[in-house]
């Protein structure tokens, strides 16, 4: 299938041992994990960093987070093993909906059970346990990413010494829920859609590519695309930001799935850290360790506000403001600044342990 065009070569692979229960209850009897490796983890196994990514990224944060590799930077290797694994559910080579399930021999396709951000940090969790890894110095990721790094801090407090979540909140928002079944119901429409029984030949593409325009909108800023396209309008006869969306719509039906899409749409808007844990507050407050939150002032789909609230709650926390024209997005494409923040962050922590 195309999406598979997009693993990279250097990406490993695991199976892991026994089946996973997850939180609805369900079982997967197999999930393997796609994943990449970076430096070299210690004899202690002690100087792992794990990196998180967002919605439809994958394993490969050498790539989409290049420039915060280095020695010096974000991502040293000559000081840390980073480890950044594809999120369960996702369609780069851990298991989900485009997985073949062992029970029936076909695709799980619309089978494929609900997931959410607990379910996929239990799987990153079990997979560093055979990798070695017996601390996490740093869990950091943006978005989607941002929501498994919150509940690796909440699941494995024993295991996790800091955490950098950017651009998210401690709870879906009813905004984002929105905006999330806005784009499911753009696949749904599509008439190959079929209750997402599809045949994998014939996806709903128009749907998908629809769900992605959607989506982009609200990744970028007014100034954004105010900045980039104006009202300028091409040699097609359509303005300039008509055009834009068309052709990252293209692309997205290149590398992505339609039920994939569905389910990782789905599992974000369940990301509550207080779910059948208590008082929301509560349970940021007792998120002990030393975190580093990033927010976008242009950010409209988790608006500084949440991070706000985040910083107010978290007892260890500092907030650092992304300043930038290119709204949500900007956690991957402000690079240098973000570099700054989160060096300065790592660099405090070593002066309190020294």
């Amino acid at each position: 299938m195309q999406y598979q065009d997009h693993i990279s070569p250097e990406t490993k692979f695991q199976q892991l041992p026994g089946a996973i229960v997850l939180e609805s209850g369900a079982i997967l009897p197999q999930v393997q994990v796609a994943y990449r490796t970076w430096g070299k983890l210690n004899s202690q196994g002690t100087n792992a960093v794990v990196i998180c990514h967002a919605l439809t990224g994958s394993a490969d944060a050498d790539d989409w987070w290049a420039d915060l590799f280095g020695i010096g930077k974000t991502f040293d290797l000559s000081r840390d093993f980073l480890i950044c694994s594809n999120v369960l559910g996702s369609c780069y080579g851990t298991t989900g909906a485009t997985s073949i399930d062992p029970q029936t021999g076909q695709p799980y396709g619309a089978t494929f059970p609900e997931i959410t951000i607990r379910d996929m940090v239990q799987v990153q969790a079990k997979l560093l346990q055979l990798l070695g890894v017996n601390k996490i110095k740093l869990v950091i990721g943006g978005s989607l990413g941002g929501m498994q790094v919150l509940e690796w801090a909440v699941m494995y407090p024993h295991l996790v010494e800091a955490i950098a979540p950017m651009a998210v909140s401690g709870r879906h928002s009813p905004w984002c829920i929105g905006l999330s079944e806005a784009q499911r119901q753009a696949i749904y429409t599509d008439p190959l859609w079929q209750d997402g029984n599809y045949d994998p030949q014939n996806p709903p593409n128009t749907g998908l590519a629809t769900a992605r325009a959607i989506a982009m909108n609200t990744y970028r800023s007014w100034q954004s695309f105010h900045g980039k396209f104006g009202r300028e309008q091409e040699s097609n006869g359509k303005f300039a930001m008509v055009n834009y969306l068309a052709h990252q719509g293209e692309k997205f039906i290149q590398r992505f799935d339609a039920n994939t899409y569905v389910t990782l749409t789905k599992a974000m808007d369940l990301h509550d850290l207080a779910a059948d844990r208590g008082k929301y507050t509560e349970i940021l407050s007792k998120i002990q360790q030393p975190t580093l939150i990033v927010a976008i002032n242009t950010d409209i789909l988790y608006p500084p506000a949440e991070q706000e609230e985040l910083a107010k709650f978290i007892p260890n926390s500092s907030l650092e403001w992304l300043i930038s024209d290119h709204g949500h997005d900007a956690f991957l494409i402000d690079i240098d600044a973000l570099n700054e923040m989160v060096v300065r962050f790592c660099t405090s922590l070593i002066f309190v342990e020294q």
